[in-house]
């Protein structure tokens, strides 16, 4: 009897406590260092931008600040005011084709992820083929299709191009599909027995069900999108349309080479900062497997 309750008693431990246990110190004393270690390209970026411009040039480098100073980000706003078209302008634009890519690639993968995981229909096996195929390929690879189509579209100097390139993410679709194959069919048939349609379903099984998946396509469009450049630089010759990163990369490019430095720290963190943010806000969820979201 005794036996049976000390094994009872052992199997009732949580294999992964939310609160501090001592079987944890040992896992602590190997990822605290690491962690710390991973954190420092973090505290170069921060520190570098508030570094004046005789700490830019040290000899050896220095990681830390030991002046810090507004001075950067002043300058940066500085040359900014005495331009054409005012720096709030670019990151209008920069914010409202993010938010448009975010929704539509979003919106894009997971519908067509359920189609063809869930649905019957012709040329699905083809679609998955070319999907799977396209994988394949980088963004430079098709540059000059891509510039031949969205020509043939006429959508040179139009703010929409700063969209349409971004809206089908194959890495998005394939994760989608995976995610949703792992959804049992005898849910989605138990769900149709009840009444539900097709978007009723999408909408209240799908979509919980794959929130993961979904947090991984916000932090690789939002990566995409936010610090790319090449869509200004190559269908985009009004300035007004033009996007955040392509400004920070000209006036960077554009200022004394000395001078330059600070402003392009200070650049280098105000394009760093909303990378960090969104990707605080869904690693939560990228960690999460399809046991903890709901599938049991």
């Amino acid at each position: 009897m005794k036996k049976i309750h000390k094994r009872s008693k052992f199997q009732s431990t949580k294999i992964n406590p939310k609160r501090f246990h001592p079987s944890q110190v040992r896992y602590l004393l190997f990822l605290f260092p690491l962690a710390l270690f991973m954190l420092l390209p973090l505290v170069y970026i921060f520190n570098h931008a508030f570094k004046p411009l005789e700490e830019l040039f040290y000899y050896p480098p220095r990681f830390f600040v030991n002046n810090p100073t507004l001075e950067n980000f002043r300058r940066l706003f500085e040359l900014t005011g005495v331009s054409g078209i005012p720096m709030s302008r670019y990151l209008f634009n920069s914010i409202v084709v993010t938010v448009l890519v975010l929704f539509f690639s979003v919106l894009i993968a997971t519908l067509a992820g359920y189609a063809l995981s869930k649905l019957a229909f012709k040329g699905k096996k083809i679609m998955n083929e070319i999907n799977t195929l396209a994988l394949m390929f980088v963004g430079v690879a098709v540059m000059i299709p891509r510039y031949l189509v969205v020509e043939q579209l006429g959508l040179i100097d139009n703010f929409f191009v700063h969209v349409l390139p971004y809206l089908a993410i194959p890495v998005g679709l394939f994760l989608v599909k995976q995610f949703i194959d792992q959804i049992p069919n005898e849910l989605i048939d138990a769900s149709r027995v009840d009444g539900a349609n097709e978007w009723q379903i999408y909408v209240k099984i799908i979509i919980p069900l794959i929130k993961p998946a979904i947090a991984t396509i916000v932090i690789l469009s939002f990566q995409a999108v936010w610090n790319s450049a090449d869509t200004s630089q190559t269908y985009i010759n009004q300035d007004s349309l033009k996007t955040f990163a392509f400004y920070m990369g000209t006036l960077t490019n554009n200022t004394n080479g000395v001078a330059g430095q600070g402003m392009g720290a200070a650049a280098s963190l105000i394009m760093f900062v909303p990378n960090l943010v969104i990707f605080i806000l869904m690693q939560s969820k990228v960690m999460d497997t399809m046991a903890h979201s709901g599938i049991k």
